[in-house]
């Protein structure tokens, strides 16, 4: 790691050139390019995400006003507008999808260090989605409604280092069922998801498969109950249930249902799942821990670029979506490395303003507020009398 080079600087050599490089070729993105490389275009974009810049002048004016530390980021000079905007509309964006999951790697090894939330060894995968509001008039490819625009990021979120470990990105008038139907899943892993989630074809798919799932029950789904289970801590209810009515043919095995108590809304709450191994406290514990994937959004909606976007066309939009995720993961990657106690935001926020700063990055990432060791000289400092 250079330490003669600014914070930025030093976080993008956590992405591997050689396999960015490898990726370029592969997808022939850089096909009649003249001068202005992808590496390039990866880097303005994540400026403009970790340095919270709002358009294409702000990309470019800041790493204009760099001088000569955009050296130190791979850059012959900073680009202009409409040579980054060309960039985001026609290059493709699967090279940035390749980037995030190389950068992915890198970070569930990290992450294998650290201590499991849950003590099964079970995978366990939160799966959920957000919609981006934006302008039908200006995105008139994003249909949602009449009258509206949006785009969906659907996300699978890793429960070691809560890690985004998938992504999708589609029309926001995608459902979220429609997107589960064609995910697979390794036999044993748990995938947690709420209500939007219910399809009793793809639970009996999943069931058949090894395939794990808790998420909440609807208020009129027809079932019979066929075993009282025996109580529980903090359970109220635990029974072992058959689907009825129309539901049965789509899911014809025993299911699960647990009934636990919200406090923060003092109602009950009623849980499907296909698992008969774990605890009904334990159940109760992975629908709580789906929460964390809604945290995941609002420190991606708060601290990165995802709201509002320097481009209109479909690309410019995922790859300025990518790119944040890539940049979301550079932040784990960084908070997991460090041994203060960082919260995602206040690191986003401190990074921030340390951007282009030169100092030693991991020290700074262990002691942030401390004052930096300056080596001696050798030259006596003398004061005017």
């Amino acid at each position: 790691m250079v330490k003669a080079a600014s914070c930025f600087a030093q976080v993008l050599e956590l992405v591997d050139r050689h396999d960015f490089a490898r990726a370029v070729r592969e997808l022939d993105a850089e096909r009649g390019a003249k001068g202005f490389r992808c590496w390039d275009q990866l880097v303005a974009m994540l400026f403009c995400q970790v340095g919270s810049a709002h358009s294409l002048r702000e990309i470019c004016g800041g790493l204009a006003t760099a001088l000569g530390r955009v050296v130190h980021l791979g850059l012959k000079e900073a680009p202009k507008r409409s040579t980054l905007a060309y960039a985001n509309e026609h290059r493709p964006w699967e090279l940035y999808e390749r980037t995030f999951g190389q950068m992915l790697e890198r970070c569930r090894e990290l992450a294998a260090e650290r201590r499991r939330a849950f003590r099964f060894k079970n995978p366990l995968r939160v799966l959920d989605s957000t919609a981006i509001d934006l302008c039908l008039e200006v995105f008139d490819w994003a249909r949602y409604r009449r009258t509206k625009g949006a785009v969906k990021v659907h996300l699978q979120l890793d429960d070691r280092g809560c890690l985004p470990c998938w992504a999708l990105v589609t029309e926001g008038c995608v459902h979220d069922v429609r997107v589960a139907q064609g995910l697979s899943f390794a036999p044993g892993t748990i995938v947690a998801m709420d209500r939007g989630y219910v399809d009793y074809g793809l639970f009996g798919r999943w069931s058949a498969q090894d395939v794990r799932f808790v998420t909440r029950m609807k208020t009129n789904a027809l079932y019979e109950v066929v075993e009282t289970l025996p109580p529980a801590p903090g359970v109220l209810r635990a029974q072992r249930i058959r689907l009825t009515g129309s539901a049965a043919a789509a899911c014809p095995v025993l299911l699960r249902r647990v009934v636990v108590w919200d406090e923060e809304y003092q109602r009950e709450i009623a849980l499907l799942t296909n698992d008969h191994r774990l605890a009904p406290g334990t159940i109760a514990r992975i629908y709580r821990f789906r929460w964390q994937i809604e945290l995941f959004f609002k420190a991606l909606k708060q601290n990165l670029r995802i709201k509002t976007f320097v481009g209109t066309s479909e690309n410019a939009v995922k790859i300025q979506i990518w790119t944040a995720l890539i940049a979301m993961l550079l932040l784990k990657f960084l908070q997991l490395k460090s041994s203060w106690a960082w919260s995602l935001s206040n690191l986003a926020a401190m990074f921030r303003f340390n951007l282009l700063t030169y100092r030693d990055l991991w020290a700074w990432l262990d002691d942030p507020y401390g004052v930096p060791i300056r080596e001696p000289t050798g030259e006596q400092l003398v004061l005017p009398i």
